[in-house]
């Protein structure tokens, strides 16, 4: 598997994902036995549902499917969300985790741990322990949210909305194997 091979993937799923309203987080294709695992990551303002996941799925298939990019072997596609334990690397990662509580580790060795507000081109706005502090994109080195199961000062209802959008960061998924005869069978 080259760079290139990926980098070819992304030019062509770019657009199909786009136009579903998901963006494309990110691509992978790696080796399993006598196939190949092709791991299509999709998010979303808002999170993806099982149902948008499956209809990313099939889009994907039928672009790929057509499309010599991965060649003649066969393939197990996989498309899923990222898991609340994925990095926060860019400004729409920070934006759709507002309100989260977020651990970041500076470039300068320290951490600093803060519900996220509001984030920009420059930076973003945490609240740590009530007093609000500006970090820019270049202080952070890493920033991961932090999973909370008794969130205190939020009520019920809140609470309720809080693990529905903490299922919406749980890997989901709906595969496709192809092989090399060009068939397809949907793995729940």
């Amino acid at each position: 598997m080259s760079t290139t091979t990926l980098d070819r993937l992304r030019e062509l799923l770019e657009p199909v994902v786009s136009t579903l309203g998901v963006d494309l987080e990110e691509v992978s294709l790696t080796p399993a036995g006598k196939r190949r695992v092709l791991r299509v990551m999709v998010a979303a303002d808002g999170g993806v549902d099982l149902d948008k996941v499956a209809e990313v799925s099939r889009a994907v298939s039928e672009v790929l499917d057509p499309s010599d990019v991965l060649g003649s072997l066969p393939y197990l596609l996989e498309v899923t969300t990222p898991g609340v334990d994925r990095p926060l690397t860019l400004e729409r990662h920070w934006r759709r985790a507002a309100d989260r509580l977020v651990l970041v580790q500076l470039h300068d060795g320290g951490t600093v741990t803060g519900r996220i507000g509001a984030s920009d081109a420059e930076g973003v706005e945490l609240d740590v322990d009530g007093t609000p502090r500006r970090l820019t994109w270049d202080e952070v080195a890493k920033a991961v949210v932090q999973v909370e199961f008794n969130r205190k000062g939020k009520d019920s209802a809140t609470t309720a909305e809080t693990e529905e959008d903490d299922e919406d960061d749980e890997d989901t998924g709906v595969e496709h194997d192809t092989d090399a005869d060009d068939t397809m069978d949907e793995e729940a």
